[in-house]
């Protein structure tokens, strides 16, 4: 890795305001899923399931509406009481559209980007074979909600 490429900023809240601005330019209601549990997240805590919560962010939603490269901001009513909202980029786990599900999980930082550097080693080989390509398991997403 390269002293450019550590000293990046996160892509994250640069894919969020994208995937945002398609949602909305598709007439869509883009919402966003967060993990309440992190630190400085501050959501009614009435609103969090499982430690969890979606967001509307429409703007027709909420007021004063902000993301910038340090998290999302805005006041909402909920349950009638308007509530100030902030939440620190990397507490947005995903973004999506209401009506379709379509969206993505926002990936997690490049090592180096934004992060404290860490242990430069590779992780130890897999147990039963140093390659599941050539003998094994293959590759499987799962599906979270």
């Amino acid at each position: 890795m390269t002293d450019e490429t550590s000293r990046m900023t996160s892509h994250r809240p640069y894919l969020l305001r994208a995937l945002v601005e398609w949602i909305n330019d598709n007439g869509m209601t883009p919402h966003i899923l967060v993990d309440a549990g992190l630190p400085n997240v501050q959501v009614p805590p009435s609103a969090v399931k499982d430690g969890r919560v979606v967001l509307n962010i429409a703007e027709r939603a909420v007021v004063r509406l902000q993301i910038d490269n340090d998290g999302v901001s805005f006041t909402a009513r909920f349950g009638g009481v308007s509530y100030p909202v902030q939440v620190p980029m990397a507490a947005v786990l995903a973004v999506y559209a209401r009506e379709t599900g379509q969206g993505m999980a926002l990936p997690d930082d490049i090592h180096g980007a934004s992060e404290p550097p860490g242990d430069d080693t590779p992780p130890p080989p897999r147990p039963g074979g140093s390659d599941d390509s050539a003998g094994g398991k293959r590759p499987h997403l799962r599906v979270v909600k």
